[in-house]
């Protein structure tokens, strides 16, 4: 196992250090303590070939905006609050609103834009980075004091492990998730359009024309969000579904997921042989097909474009602060907030 640490740039003095984790069988993971973004990861093809499997900006700066939260630790509440404003414990908090009136992604400067705290490790059998925050009472407009603690780590099953822990010093709304884009094909070779989605969901949640769930939770059956035996993502997105149609053809939809460190996702390329097994303890996936993907950024070596990568963005149900039915997203004051995503690369001959 190895561990590197090297300096990339600095804002306003504070050096961006990149750390590169490897396993003994050659996977590599880098990722920045700005916004825990990850902006590499390379893994085997059928071939023995390794390449680049996530989206990455070309130049730092674009990470400044980083309008697609390309590879971020997204919070405080990952996804939409609708109004930018919820009420808790009988008082009303407003929050910075970032998307047509709505809060998106822990809102202007969230935690994708934030320094964080790192401190690299290594053991015999996984290496990894453990990145800490406080975010302060007041910040966005969210109540209480809150230290979180992300940690990444690689191990030599070719897993990458996400941890996410938190504790507030006041109830608050919270829910983390990585934004990271993948695409098993390999350096981008090709877009997403032939991956295919294999997810044990058998219900998901309709958007209104803000993005934003209506409320409703859905059966897949006889739906494009019927991923029980596997689609072709090309499939969904040529899909007359007015869903489908309502986010620029693709999925920007959460799923609720049956079953938990259970294989619950599975993505694959056929021609390359890889897949990805995303398993989780959180409620669901907002599984995002990337259509909304601005053009005109230098990502990967290429002009960025529609259907290059697709998340899948564990974390509990956006807007859950409006819709009591869904699983609570509220942090009680002293209480753990614990989450573990884990990230699992094969191939497949």
């Amino acid at each position: 196992m190895k561990l590197v640490q090297e300096q990339r740039t600095e804002i306003n003095g504070h050096p961006i250090i990149a750390f590169t984790l490897a396993n003994d069988h050659g996977m590599e993971i880098t990722c920045l303590n700005y916004g825990c973004i990850i902006t590499s990861i390379l893994v085997p093809d059928k071939n023995g070939k390794y390449e680049n499997v996530v989206l990455a900006f070309d130049d730092f700066s674009s990470y400044l905006t980083n309008r697609p939260y390309l590879g971020a630790v997204i919070g405080r509440v990952a996804g939409r609050i609708k109004n930018s404003c919820f009420e808790l414990n009988g008082k009303t908090y407003r929050l910075y609103a970032n998307e047509n009136g709505n809060h998106l992604h822990g809102g202007k400067k969230g935690f994708h834009h934030i320094i964080w705290q790192a401190a690299g490790f290594s053991k015999k059998e996984e290496v990894g980075v453990c990145f800490s925050h406080r975010s302060v009472d007041g910040e966005e407009g969210y109540p209480g004091n809150v230290d979180v603690q992300v940690t990444y780590t690689l191990n030599n099953e070719n897993e990458l492990i996400i941890s996410y822990q938190a504790i507030s010093d006041e109830d608050t709304p919270f829910t983390l998730t990585n934004h990271t884009y993948f695409n098993l094909s390999g350096n981008v070779k090709k877009d997403i359009l032939q991956h295919e989605l294999k997810m044990k969901s058998d219900r998901f949640l309709p958007l209104d024309h803000e993005f934003i769930p209506t409320g409703e939770i859905k059966d897949v059956t006889g739906t494009p969000f019927d991923l029980r035996q596997g689609k072709k993502l090309r499939e969904v997105i040529e899909s007359t579904d007015p869903q489908i149609r309502l986010v620029g053809q693709g999925y920007d939809h959460p799923f609720i997921l049956n079953t938990h460190h259970d294989e619950e996702i599975v993505l694959f390329d056929r021609e390359s042989g890889r897949t990805l097994v995303v398993e989780t303890d959180e409620v669901g996936v907002v599984v995002y097909t990337g259509n909304q993907i601005p053009h005109g950024e230098k990502m990967n070596g290429l002009q960025s474009r529609k259907y290059l990568g697709i998340c899948l963005e564990t974390q509990a149900l956006p807007d859950a602060v409006h819709h009591p039915h869904f699983p609570s997203c509220i942090l009680q004051a002293g209480q753990l907030y614990s989450s573990t995503t884990k990230y699992t690369f094969r191939v497949s001959y």
